[in-house]
């Protein structure tokens, strides 16, 4: 085995910093703030018991969601270097967990950009509610031009063609940029704006006929799913698809925080925000809901869709009944997508963005123009009518099986070949609050082996399907193995590395 070098005084010669704790703070809640919170949780919540599941979800975040963020964020601070470079430095060997790492993140933004791009879309016509009456098939066969089957990979659906290569330049001008006057800025300005729209549109649709009737649909108890193992599973990946756990970006936007500041309390408020905000939309959305139920008597069951169901065929035709207000909601409501896509993209895309940067000593700027290129070409995949097909089967693996084996990964190195105490001192540094034993007693064993039973499970029902997904599934497991390794082989052309300098 390596030896671990005592690192107390490791220090990178790359000092970029956020300007201000308030810059990190509301990079993180734009990272967490994403298309997950608007469409994925509000289905998730109705689907898994109402109120039962939002008691199950809270008690999960104190034993799950808040561990991993004190974990991530004290190993942000700890090193302050790229993923790969953090785990390299703890055993050579580890340096493919890095990797894994910071490409999984980039993976999903490939998908996630082509859903911000039919966004795009969808906001231009919601001036004019150009979906007309049929908002499923205009959806399915006008803007997507959508195949079940991979026979859609011969031909190009046009307008999410444009509309992605819009997104992926937005991305680049972002992050091409030094993180403040980046990342820093924009979330500045686009995080306030994200919540003062999501209030305009939730406090309207509380005034609306049979929103009681949604909320009552939402928050309905169904106490014997309490004691189900999916509800807890379902809960548990809906934090970490949330707040980004598991992804590197976490660390990375750590990474970027000085020494002094209070871990402890930043993670308290970043998931507080986040939590917050999910309710408060789902409040919003099942109010619309239940308007759209009584009005036109169709059943809320059948109403409630996840992802792009909801927010692409459905939301459309509730703005179809809505009256002039509509011309009002409806381009807020994917206004405030947009601004939600765009904080949790950029976001997305940064642990490559340093990861490239340190491995291969070039500059940011040429990193994000090289990556964001190659970015965009993965996105056309997504973009042929086999893309929404594919894109199903690309986040069914990267985040209910990929999410879990890196925290489970991750969890395991930093217990038992790091050393947990170490990262404890660094989270209890500038605390009032102290952490202690229950802590490393959760991610050197409970954690592990409960995330090992939830990632054997989703392993299994992800390859047990039909032999054409299955054959896909195998190619994308083998990217996430090769690209790593690849990466990770490749020698590094960095001048900067971890001292592992004692003091005299």
């Amino acid at each position: 085995m390596d030896e671990i070098p005592d690192d107390d005084d490791r220090k990178m010669s790359n000092n970029t910093q956020w300007d201000s704790y308030l810059t990190f703070l509301l990079s993180m809640i734009g990272s967490a703030v994403g298309l997950g919170n608007i469409w994925r949780y509000p289905y998730i919540v109705y689907s898994n018991g109402g109120g039962t599941f939002i008691f199950v979800y809270v008690i999960s975040i104190f034993l799950v969601a808040i561990p991993f963020m004190f974990l991530e964020y004290s190993i942000g601070v700890k090193f302050n270097s790229s993923v790969p470079q953090i785990f390299k430095s703890i055993k050579n060997k580890f340096e493919i967990v890095g990797w894994f790492i910071a490409i999984i993140p980039f993976l999903v933004l490939t998908y996630y950009a082509c859903v911000i791009g039919w966004d795009i879309i969808y906001f231009a016509l919601s001036f004019f509610k150009g979906w007309g009456t049929n908002t499923d098939h205009f959806f399915l066969q006008t803007v997507l031009q959508s195949t079940d089957s991979l026979t859609g990979l011969t031909y190009i659906a046009f307008p999410c063609l444009f509309a992605i290569l819009i997104v992926w330049f937005i991305v680049w001008f972002i992050s091409h940029k030094d993180i403040n006057a980046g990342i820093g800025k924009v979330n500045k300005i686009m995080i306030p704006l994200i919540f003062l729209i999501m209030g305009i549109i939730v406090f309207y649709s509380l005034t609306l006929k049979g929103a009681s009737f949604g909320l009552i649909k939402l928050f309905n108890p169904n106490f014997n799913e309490i004691y189900s193992t999916h509800i807890w599973i379902a809960a548990i990946s809906q934090i970490f698809f949330s707040l980004s756990i598991g992804e590197g970006i976490l660390i990375t936007y750590a990474s970027y925080l000085p020494k002094k500041t209070n871990l402890i309390k930043s993670s308290f408020i970043v998931t507080s925000v986040n939590c917050g905000f999910e309710l408060f939309t789902a409040i919003g959305i099942f109010s619309i809901l239940g308007f759209m139920s009584t009005t036109t008597g169709i059943n809320i069951n059948d109403l409630v869709t996840q992802g792009t169901g909801l927010t692409f065929i459905v939301f459309p035709m509730i703005l179809n009944i809505m009256g002039p207000v509509a011309y009002l909601i409806g381009p807020l409501f994917f206004l405030c997508i947009f601004f939600a896509g765009i904080t949790s993209a950029i976001s997305f895309f940064e642990p490559i963005t340093k990861a490239m940067e340190e491995k291969f000593n070039v500059k940011r700027k040429k990193v994000v123009t090289y990556m964001c290129i190659v970015g965009a070409l993965l996105t056309m995949i997504f973009t042929t009518g086999a893309g929404s097909y594919l894109l199903t089967i690309f986040d069914k693996i990267l985040n209910e099986v990929g999410l879990f084996l890196i925290t489970i990964l991750e969890s395991i190195i930093f217990s038992w070949f790091y050393g947990i105490d170490k990262l404890l001192i660094v989270l209890n540094k500038n605390s009032k609050l102290k952490i202690g034993r229950w802590w490393k007693v959760l991610i050197k064993y409970i954690l592990p082996i409960l995330l090992i039973f939830i990632w054997i499970n989703e392993v299994i029902n992800t390859f047990n399907t039909s032999s054409t997904k299955l054959i896909i599934n195998f190619i994308i497991t083998m990217i996430f193995i090769l690209l790593p390794l690849m990466l990770t082989l490749i020698p590094s052309k960095s001048s900067q590395k971890i001292s592992t300098l004692k003091k005299p």
